[in-house]
């Protein structure tokens, strides 16, 4: 068979069997009596098996090597090629995603796209100084996408560049909650408290409902901040959990001003009262837990608080006793 019917029927061009030819790859076995190259049978499934080694990745070279020496090894050569591939995949993604923030941000001309590149090059600098200033212009100057505020600020460990991704994030529009709340699933416990931290940052009502959603998370970390940014904002679901941290010792100080924040509607006040009421008669509480929950009535108003805490004057643990008598005290001096 010539070059030509060779090049239509493998769909490898003559300039390319050539250049095989030059290689020593593919060597036709026989010429007409013109001198013109002609294939075998045997030649032609060379080709083939050229081509197909090609499509792995394969080096000319390797290829060469592959099919002429009987003693050599695909496993290294494979897998130097699978991770190569992975290589090029990883920074085709990484392309990929910057592009598709780039149009995100509907850059106008070449002059935005470039400050857009830099601010995201920024963001992603080793300087803190650096990513924070560019956490800064991402709403003061030069828009960012909010899906590059949220990668940055889930994976920011210093805790100034964090707080300014948040207050960017907060100004950034109605998608961060949703892409935030993707970071609560991640397996990686710090990611999942940098996610909830960014959500109670953001007041609309889509974080909102997210951090209600987030009161049942199995994280107890996550469950304790989205309680407190609850309770800051008059959310009474978050009552139960708020009145677990203050009897468990987790965060309990900022707990109990949530509570005292929530207790300003008189309805309200009486659940806190009865919820701290019922944690201090379990038998098995210790004193610590119990003086925790004693000063925890402080701040909450009502009957229901001054009954308690008139019981509470005569316990048997002296210290919770005392902490109710200098409780009630103060509230009728202030009365």
């Amino acid at each position: 068979m010539l070059i030509g019917d060779v090049a239509r029927r493998s769909g490898v061009s003559a300039r390319m069997l050539r250049h095989y030819e030059s290689l020593g790859l593919v060597r036709p076995t026989g010429r007409t009596g013109a001198g013109y190259r002609e294939y075998s049978g045997e030649d032609i499934r060379r080709i083939f098996h050229v081509e197909s080694l090609r499509s792995l990745g394969l080096s000319l070279r390797d290829v060469g090597r592959a099919l002429d020496d009987p003693g050599f090894a695909p496993t290294e050569l494979v897998d130097d090629l699978i991770r190569q591939t992975r290589d090029r995949i990883a920074a085709e993604t990484d392309l990929l995603t910057r592009l598709r923030r780039i149009g995100a941000a509907s850059p106008a001309g070449w002059e935005d796209v470039l400050q857009i590149v830099a601010l995201l090059q920024a963001l992603g600098s080793k300087s803190a100084g650096a990513r924070q200033r560019a956490a800064l212009s991402a709403v003061e100057e030069d828009p960012v996408p909010v899906e590059a505020l949220v990668e940055a600020v889930l994976s920011e460990s210093d805790p100034h560049v964090a707080g300014a991704l948040r207050w960017a994030l907060a100004q950034a529009g109605e998608d961060g909650p949703a892409l935030l709340a993707e970071g609560l699933g991640s397996p990686e416990a710090e990611v999942r408290k940098r996610a909830v931290q960014s959500l109670a940052e953001i007041p609309n009502g889509t974080a909102t409902a997210l951090l209600k959603d987030a009161l049942t998370h199995p994280d107890i970390v996550v469950r304790g901040y989205a309680a407190l940014a609850l309770g800051a904002r008059g959310v009474t679901d978050a009552v139960p959990t708020l009145l677990d941290m203050v009897d468990e010792e987790r965060n309990d100080a900022d707990a109990a001003d949530a509570l005292s924040t929530l207790a300003r509607d008189p309805a309200v006040a009486d659940q806190i009262a009865t919820g701290l009421v019922d944690r201090l008669s379990r038998s098995a509480m210790g004193s610590p837990a119990r003086r925790r929950l004693t000063q925890a009535l402080a701040d909450i108003p009502g009957n229901t608080t001054t009954r308690a805490l008139a019981e509470l004057s005569h316990d048997e643990d002296r210290a919770v006793a005392l902490t109710a008598t200098y409780i009630l005290t103060l509230r009728s001096a202030r009365q």
